[in-house]
């Protein structure tokens, strides 16, 4: 189970429903949820770090507990130490996979988002409030790639959705992101297009021009993101 690590140092272990070990693949999952305060942290990791031949899986969880509750400056120090204290001085058993993550919130003007409809002419609409929004927060050379990710994300949440588009700029530390969500659960997929070929180039240009970008799904569509560094 993942475990949380509270803004007072309490490290718990949070209750989620079972299911089949990711990557298993064509079996379900239950999502659940959970309000983690600001300032959390939420460590993920495979069973080989907690259990072993000599170790059995409640005295690994133990020693991660304890690990977790020794304050660290960076999250790499804090896996540095989860590492030290569960496999001090033998190779593990297993493939061993850790991933902390530190939960904090954004300002209201960190954050800019408009609901726009799906209709082909919001394209240069939207270009428009991203270049606007970009202004304000003083990151001009950021315009023409972010203008450019915004039409293709819109563009392709029209062509493939007859719900609301919402479009999501969020400023954060070092980083810009923008997210369009719409109501399709269409998996997008990243291709060359071919010489002669007049689509297929949007997602991969996005892979070109920023750093990250990904898709997540909800219950009612899914959000394409795509992360520039700034």
């Amino acid at each position: 189970p993942p475990a949380l690590v509270t803004p007072d140092g309490t490290v718990t272990y949070l209750d989620i429903p079972p299911g089949p070990p990711l990557g298993l693949g064509g079996l379900p999952f239950e999502a659940t949820d959970h309000h983690l305060p600001d300032g959390s942290l939420l460590a993920l990791y495979t069973d080989g770090l907690i259990e072993s031949r000599d170790r059995d899986i409640d005295t690994g969880l133990d020693m991660l507990r304890h690990a977790l509750s020794t304050p660290a400056p960076t999250l790499e120090a804090t896996c540095d130490h989860i590492l030290k204290t569960l496999l001090p001085d033998r190779p593990a058993d297993d493939d061993i996979a850790v991933l902390l993550a530190r939960t904090h919130t954004l300002t209201t003007g960190q954050v800019a988002s408009w609901d726009l409809p799906a209709d082909p002419a919001v394209v240069a609409h939207a270009r428009t409030l991203t270049t606007g929004q970009l202004t304000t927060w003083n990151l001009p050379d950021a315009i023409p790639t972010t203008t450019l990710v915004v039409s293709e994300l819109v563009t392709n949440a029209i062509r493939h959705t007859t719900g609301p588009i919402h479009l999501r700029l969020i400023r954060d530390r070092g980083t810009l992101i923008c997210e369009v969500s719409d109501t399709s659960n269409t998996a997008p997929h990243l291709r060359r297009a071919r010489t002669l070929d007049e689509n297929g180039r949007g997602l991969f240009l996005i892979a070109q021009l920023t750093h990250h970008w990904g898709t997540r799904y909800n219950r009612t569509g899914k959000t394409i993101w795509a992360e520039q560094l700034i």
